[in-house]
């Protein structure tokens, strides 16, 4: 069974584990996460590990190949001294770290293709959790809008019971009688202090005034004519100043008919 064979069969097993449990879904998340970067580490020491294995191999193949041409120096130098017998053995020595060069040679090409499909596979695996992180954050995010959804529809819920809204209507209208009788109150102590009959004079003076100014802002707008030096006075107050208000608004409306 490959690394990466084991990684997932690894995953997998806590997938089910952490689904199993109903936990929540941030913290399982976050857990997976934390754990397929663990496997990664380990996973990326594995493959280290065939690294270095795969260089091991490509420098005993150097080794082997450096030996066989130091035997091969070796028989030339006992041909030149006319030592056929030790050329002989030399060029034995030879040939068998040639023969373990080339054996080595290939067990270390398919050493760096394995480690080289392995550091693909683990690039893959990477940019996949970095996938996993992103896509944990959006799974999160859509979790914690669940929830609260679910705690709306459950106070909703909670609400549609009408006693609680009937409790509101109560409390309002109970409101709005205190405050009526809050104004009957001030109104009926006013009633019983203070000079009545003054309040009815300063009712009447209250009128008259109005009726000046509108005089006055008539005039003021063209409606009116200005007043002369004998209108100028301040109308008297109470109902006589309303008899003179009114009798210039009908002397005013005679003029305009034609």
């Amino acid at each position: 069974m490959g690394i990466f064979q084991r990684m997932s069969t690894v995953i997998r097993s806590w997938v089910n584990a952490l689904i199993g449990k109903a936990e929540d879904p941030q913290k399982m998340l976050e857990q997976l996460v934390l754990d397929m970067r663990s496997q990664l580490a380990k996973t990326k020491q594995d493959v280290a590990a065939a690294i270095a294995d795969e260089k091991k191999l490509l420098a005993q193949v150097e080794k082997e190949k450096q030996q066989g041409e130091e035997w091969e120096r070796r028989a030339m130098l006992a041909v030149q001294e006319s030592r056929d017998d030790l050329a002989k053995q030399a060029l034995v020595r030879h040939n068998e770290h040639v023969q373990h060069a080339q054996a080595l040679h290939e067990t270390w090409i398919k050493h760096k293709a394995d480690t080289e499909a392995l550091k693909d596979q683990l690039r893959v695996l990477n940019d996949k959790i970095e996938e996993a992180k992103r896509k944990k954050n959006i799974l999160i995010a859509r979790a914690r809008r669940a929830e609260a959804q679910g705690r709306i529809q459950a106070t909703m819920a909670g609400m549609s019971d009408k006693s609680a809204f009937e409790g509101f209507e109560r409390m309002a209208e109970r409101i709005e009688d205190m405050e009526r009788q809050a104004v009957a109150a001030a109104e009926l102590a006013g009633e019983l202090t203070g000079d009545s009959l003054a309040r009815q004079f300063e009712q009447l003076e209250y009128r008259g005034s109005a009726d000046q100014q509108l005089l006055e802002l008539k005039r003021k707008m063209g409606v009116l004519p200005p007043a002369s030096a004998a209108e100028a006075r301040q109308l008297p107050t109470g109902k006589a100043g309303e008899q003179v208000a009114e009798a210039e608004i009908v002397d005013e409306e005679e003029r305009k008919e034609p």
